[in-house]
């Protein structure tokens, strides 16, 4: 039996920045997973590190729903044998994204993601992986008026944050990315955005930095984890492993080790799948761009051009559905010359909570029990920023910001 100061149980980028920022902080720490590091739910993602986030997804209106509703949008997909179960979640989420609580959330979320860049930045100068990061900012493209219009209080909350951004027309966002057609009306060029070029192999270098610092990386099952006298423990390949204090960063399977410790979050699943194709002729990208009238991401990457899916809501372990291909592809194809298709579709579960926070800090009834979870699509962007914080607070040094709005109690 081995022992160790902290166990960190999931090896997504989230983890494996919990674990690296503990190792930095002096701490023995052993990394558990039952895959390899970046291998679940961190590997499909558009690769952005939003440090520029203001405002979370929000609720439809009622136009909007409609749509939703008879699966004509590409943005949106939903199993109907999963509403009942979610519906709860769903009207909790209404009311966390009117408009007033989006200001709110915004105010709340802003210390992560404003050092979310810079926390990056300095583990990949370590972990010497700068080579995948992309500092050409993020282009968002809007097809009509109507939408571009709700785009206000958006743009106004980011200025006051002092976040730099740029309203261009088509011809200045061609200029940027010359191979998008001019099927769009309006678009906004994010220049604080940074993006990776292949998020897995970030998060390899991570969990590479993290061994040559001493950590050690387990195979093992999480749900093992248990009590054992005043420690936790938890079964690997090479036996079990102890440790004074353990961090759940389990992503959307966080309830399977929590709910038996009596621990009940309002967690649901965003799934969300990509692709990647080749381009057609000398058409390339520099930078991510967001289609937001159709809710798909083409991103340049190492494997191809990414096309990424809007939400679908569908339980976790429930068979795949990728069928907003169907109606995205058309769209992003007269947008970007998409050629054929490189590789398998990807499916992953973005692990959310009703009010878009995260929750990080102890866990409700364990002093020594530490969560790390529901960062729903920003686990790429905030996974050092959250490390850092877990590590401030789990070593007594005085945390960079207020953790407060992450605890995990807001919920009781």
């Amino acid at each position: 039996m081995a022992r160790t100061d902290a166990i960190v149980l999931g090896a997504g980028i989230v983890g494996v920045s919990t674990a690296l920022q503990l190792v930095k902080r002096g701490l023995s720490v052993a990394l558990v997973d039952r895959r390899a590091p970046g291998e679940e739910t961190s590997y499909g993602n558009s690769g952005i590190i939003e440090g520029n986030t203001v405002f979370p997804p929000a609720f439809p209106d009622l136009p909007g729903l409609i749509r939703v509703a008879l699966k004509q949008v590409p943005e949106a997909n939903y199993h109907l044998s999963f509403l009942p179960t979610i519906a709860p979640w769903l009207l909790a989420f209404r009311a966390a994204t009117r408009a007033a609580k989006l200001i709110e959330h915004a105010r709340l979320v802003r210390p992560l993601f404003a050092q979310a860049v810079d926390e990056h930045e300095m583990l990949m100068q370590e972990a010497n992986a700068t080579r995948y990061l992309r500092k050409t900012g993020w282009l968002k493209l809007y097809r009509g008026d109507e939408s571009f219009k709700k785009l206000k209080p958006e743009l106004e909350t980011a200025a006051s944050f002092g976040i730099p951004l740029e309203r261009i027309d088509v011809a200045a966002a061609r200029a940027l990315e010359p191979s998008l057609a001019p099927v769009f009306a309006h678009a906004v060029f994010w220049q604080s955005a940074v993006s990776l070029s292949n998020p897995l192999a970030v998060t390899r270098a991570y969990a590479a930095r993290f061994a040559g610092l001493g950590g050690i990386t387990l195979s093992g099952d999480a749900r093992t984890l248990h009590r054992n006298g005043t420690r936790w423990r938890v079964e690997t390949g090479e036996g079990p492993i102890d440790a004074d204090r353990a961090v759940i960063a389990l992503g959307p399977w966080a309830p399977d080790v929590l709910e038996p410790l009596g621990i009940r979050l309002p967690m649901t699943y965003k799934r969300g799948y990509h692709r990647h194709f080749r381009a057609q002729g000398d058409a390339g990208l520099s930078r991510p761009v967001l289609d937001a009238d159709n809710g798909y991401v083409i991103t340049p990457m190492e494997q191809g051009i990414r096309v990424t899916t809007g939400a679908e809501f569908a339980s976790r372990d429930a068979p795949p559905t990728p069928v907003q291909f169907d109606r995205l592809l058309p769209k992003a194809r007269a947008l970007f010359p998409l050629g054929e298709q490189i590789g398998e579709t990807w499916m992953g579960s973005r692990p959310t909570f009703p009010d878009s926070r995260p929750v990080i800090g102890r866990a409700p009834k364990y002093e020594t029990l530490w969560l790390a979870i529901g960062h729903t699509h920003w686990g790429l962007t905030l996974g050092p920023v959250t490390g850092r914080l877990i590590g401030e607070m789990m070593t007594g040094a005085v945390p960079f910001c207020d953790p407060a709005p992450f605890r995990a109690e807001r919920f009781t």
